[in-house]
């Protein structure tokens, strides 16, 4: 390293280069770095591979040509119209997911802390069953009801949880015993609709981006991407609230707002998530730990959670686009990949114990 190099910059002995910034010096891990890499790189990856698949086969070279080409040929149609849409959908949709969960674990300071188990899910879901079975209402009010169902669920949660503050385990027993019973209302509610409607209501219900087009997507990208500012404003008093209270509290982070402003957040993010393909199960519970474990962070990495969960997503739709007999909701596959995810956490703690 040149004196130039040794002054701009200072190695930390585990790892992490510290460059002078006008706030603070900023802090670059690099194996975070570097996962992050390979993870964008396999997301790009399975992207392209997902674009060349299907009854018209295309190569990589062959996507890419078709993706930048100007005579607007069939092999253009087929991936930029009929195929881009649902892998974008899988890439961003399953960084949402990733950072929801990152966000509920960071504040719960649990790794069951994830949407699904807390109920904020099965809430949106409720909230657009009303819409589309009782209200009878078309696409927009059912994303509508998804999003109040969401919110509502998580206000409920958190005034049930709340004693004189909020601590993560009291908020997850609470949402488990809220998600139990949303799930018996959901129930109630598909029984008692007509049977058509019934029907697209449980294949919704399953968690599927199979029928998501750029009308829904545009609009849903757009509302993702304010999320994330968001998200990366409350970054750094999320980090805070990780060291416990009496450390956040000693940084002047005020508890109840920032922790109310992150539950609206992360609820917003699985909420536009659920409107547009339904409750896909397990991205955001497993996404933030396999994150930390690749980065090996003491923290939840957002950046590299946002791009688990897009690898994850992108490669369970593969998988139940083109490796089972028949296509299935992409749902159905995250169910069984956090299935054994939990197996794996259940196992790694017993040995842990002995």
């Amino acid at each position: 390293m040149s004196a130039t190099a040794a002054q701009t910059s200072t190695r930390h002995p585990r790892g992490q280069v510290r460059l002078p910034a006008p706030g603070g010096d900023v802090v670059l891990h690099r194996r975070g770095a570097i996962v992050g890499a390979a993870l964008t790189a396999v997301a790009v990856l399975l992207a392209l591979v997902s674009l060349g698949t299907g009854d018209y086969p295309l190569s990589v070279p062959e996507v890419v040509r078709a993706m930048f080409a100007t005579d607007g040929g069939f092999a253009t149609t087929v991936v930029l119209d009929w195929r881009l849409p649902r892998v974008l959908v899988a890439l961003v949709f399953g960084a949402a997911l990733g950072v929801s969960g990152a966000v509920f674990q960071s504040m719960t300071r649990n790794p069951l802390g994830s949407p699904e188990i807390i109920g904020f899910t099965t809430g949106a879901y409720t909230g657009a069953l009303v819409a589309l079975i009782v209200i009878g209402g078309a696409y927009a009010s059912t994303t509508v009801g998804a999003l109040l169902g969401g919110l509502l669920t998580a206000l409920a949660v958190y005034l049930l949880a709340y004693r004189k503050g909020i601590s993560g385990f009291r908020l997850i027993i609470v949402g488990i015993g809220v998600t139990a019973m949303l799930q018996a209302l959901n129930t109630w509610l598909i029984l008692r609709a007509d049977l058509e409607v019934a029907m697209s209501a449980a294949f919704w219900q399953a968690g599927s981006i199979a029928l998501v087009g750029w009308e829904q997507a545009v609009p849903a990208f757009a509302v993702l991407a304010a999320l994330a500012v968001l998200v990366a404003v409350l970054a750094a008093p999320m980090r805070q609230l990780e060291l416990g209270d009496d450390a956040a509290r000693a940084h002047g982070v005020r508890l109840e707002p920032v922790r109310l402003a992150l539950l609206v957040v992360g609820v917003a993010l699985i909420a536009v998530v659920t409107a547009i393909a339904g409750p896909i199960a397990f991205v955001s519970l497993a996404a933030p730990q396999i994150a930390q474990r690749l980065a090996g962070s003491a923290g939840l990495p957002l950046v590299n959670t946002a791009l688990t969960g897009a690898v994850l997503l992108i490669a369970a739709d593969f998988v139940a686009q083109h490796a089972l007999p028949s296509a299935v909701p992409v749902g159905l596959v995250t169910v069984v990949i956090g299935g054994l995810y939990l197996i794996g956490l259940l196992v790694r703690e017993a040995r842990q114990k002995l």
